[in-house]
């Protein structure tokens, strides 16, 4: 069960009880303002981030390596979006656990993710394999 949704909004009744009782109505119009500024700094967030993956393709990643590099557990969709700044091509049915998503960059070496309830929970990166990965094959 995801706690976040039960627990954030009894905090904010909390602290809009809170500011009714030390100061009155000004009290619940000043932690009313400050919770809406909260909400719009987190709408002001997803909406860069999902106009800057709108300008390149779904499922491209300029260098999967790097973004390999910056993933780490528990990061969510969002963060994961705006570090390959390109929406992922989604592997798994839509509506069902984990969530699986693929950056693929220009060389062809691509990132698969799994989400499990929104929270990065494993990748991989998988690299084409080259002449020096053949048998026979010599390094240049």
């Amino acid at each position: 069960m995801n706690w976040q949704r039960i627990l954030i909004p009894i905090a904010g009744a909390a602290l809009v009880a809170f500011g009714w009782r030390s100061f009155g109505w000004p009290g619940v119009a000043l932690v009313v303002g400050g919770l809406l500024m909260w909400v719009l700094l987190h709408f002001t967030r997803l909406s860069q981030v999902l106009r800057r993956a709108a300008d390149q393709p779904i499922g491209y990643v300029g260098s999967a390596v790097m973004l390999n590099a910056k993933l780490q557990p528990n990061l969510t969709l969002l963060h994961v979006i705006g570090l390959a700044r390109a929406l992922g091509e989604q592997l798994s049915p839509r509506e069902q656990q984990p969530e699986v998503f693929r950056w693929t960059d220009g060389s062809g070496a691509r990132v698969t993710c799994e989400f499990e309830q929104g929270k990065l929970a494993r990748w991989t990166l998988e690299r084409p394999s080259g002449p020096a990965d053949e048998p026979g094959g010599t390094p240049q």
